[in-house]
C-alpha cells in the first residue's frame, strides 16, 4: 500500500457534470413541451448517466419526476460531500497522516531539497540561495551521507536551513520489515545526533514510497513525515527551463516544493534563481517545512 494524495478536483469535476445534466433536465421537461399530445419530451444526452434514450412524460407527471430528482440530487449531493477528502493536521483522530501542504492562505511556501549522494552539488545550490538572501530552506539528509560529509551539514546548519531525516540507508520504506524500519531510524538518529543534530522532527521516507506501517512507527519515534505538493523532477534532469516551469508554472501559497541537492540533479543549482524570483513576484514567502506546518490547518495525504 503506497501513499496517495487527497485529490478532490475529479470529485468536484463529476458533481459540476451532475449538477449541469440535472439542470439540462429540467430546463428540457419545462421548454420543450408537446401541445398536440398534452406531453413533454425529454432527451437525456450520453455522458454522467450515458443515457441516450428518448423519454416521453405525461404534463401530470411532470411535477412528480422533477421532486424525484430533487429529491435524489439532494441524497447524491450529501453523500458526495460526505466522502469528500477531509483536511487535516498531520496527527488526527484518524490516526497519523504525512503532510503534503500547508496552509493555503498563508503566502508562505517551502523550498525543500534532498540529499542522498554525491559531494559536488550541494555546496553550488547553498551558495545560491545564501545569494538570493534564503536562509529558511529545509534540507532533508540521508544520514549515512551526513557522516560523510560533515562539513556541509555544518555549512547547512549555519546558513539557518533547517534539517529532517531521509532515514540512514536510503531504503524504500514500503518493502521493509517493521524491525528493519526501526532499525534504519535509530541508526539514523545516533548519526545526526553526533553531529550535533539532536532536534531533527521531520522526516522524508527515502525514495518517497512509504505505507501505514511506516508511517505508525515514524510517528512512534517522533516524527513528522513530510511529502510534497510539487515535484520539480530536477532529478531527470530535464532541462533547467523544464524544472523551472515544474515549479514555477504551479507554485502557489502553502506549497511544500520538491527539490534535489545530490549529485544525480546536475540542473537544480542553475534553475534555482528562476524560482526564487518567482516566489517573490508571486508575493510568496520560503519558510521552513516546520514553519509551515506549524498552522493546524496543513493538509496531509492519507495512506491507504
Amino acid at each position: 500500500m503506497s501513499a496517495t494524495i487527497n485529490n478532490i478536483s475529479r470529485k468536484h469535476s463529476l458533481g459540476q457534470r451532475l449538477f449541469k445534466t440535472f439542470f439540462e433536465i429540467v430546463l428540457l421537461s419545462i421548454l420543450n413541451p408537446c401541445p398536440a399530445y398534452n406531453q413533454v419530451t425529454i432527451l437525456d444526452k450520453a455522458g454522467v448517466f450515458e443515457l441516450s434514450r428518448l423519454y416521453v412524460l405525461p404534463i401530470k407527471r411532470l411535477k412528480q419526476v422533477v421532486i424525484i430528482l430533487v429529491a435524489a440530487l439532494a441524497a447524491a449531493t450529501f453523500f458526495y460531500v460526505q466522502k469528500a477528502p477531509p483536511l487535516s493536521v498531520f496527527k488526527t483522530e484518524h490516526g497519523p497522516r504525512a503532510i503534503y501542504k500547508g496552509e493555503t492562505s498563508s503566502k508562505h511556501v517551502s523550498l525543500t531539497f534532498n540529499i542522498g549522494w554525491g559531494d559536488e552539488k550541494a555546496v553550488p545550490i547553498l551558495n545560491v540561495l545564501r545569494e538570493y538572501g534564503i536562509k529558511n530552506a529545509t534540507f532533508f539528509l540521508s544520514a549515512s551521507w551526513a557522516e560523510r560529509h560533515p562539513d556541509i551539514v555544518k555549512q547547512i546548519r549555519e546558513d539557518g536551513h533547517q534539517i529532517g531525516s531521509l532515514g540512514y540507508a536510503y531504503k524504500n520504506y514500503s518493502q521493509l520489515e517493521d524491525s528493519e524500519i526501526k532499525q534504519d531510524l535509530v541508526r539514523a538518529q545516533n548519526t545526526f545526533q553526533k553531529l550535533g543534530l539532536d532536534d531533527i522532527q521531520l522526516l522524508r521516507p527515502p525514495t518517497g514510497q512509504f505505507n501505514e506501517t511506516a508511517l505508525k512507527i515514524a510517528t512512534q519515534y517522533g516524527y513528522t513525515i513530510v511529502h510534497y505538493s510539487i515535484n520539480s523532477q530536477d532529478w531527470l534532469n530535464p532541462g533547467v527551463d523544464q524544472i523551472v516551469q515544474n515549479v514555477n508554472d504551479r507554485m502557489k501559497s502553502g506549497d511544500i516544493v520538491l527539490l534535489h541537492a545530490s549529485d544525480s540533479a546536475t540542473q537544480t543549482a542553475q534553475a534555482l534563481p528562476a524560482i526564487l524570483k518567482q516566489i517573490k513576484e508571486k508575493h510568496l514567502k520560503n519558510v521552513t517545512v516546520g514553519e509551515l506546518i506549524s498552522n493546524t490547518k496543513t493538509k496531509s495525504s492519507e495512506v491507504k
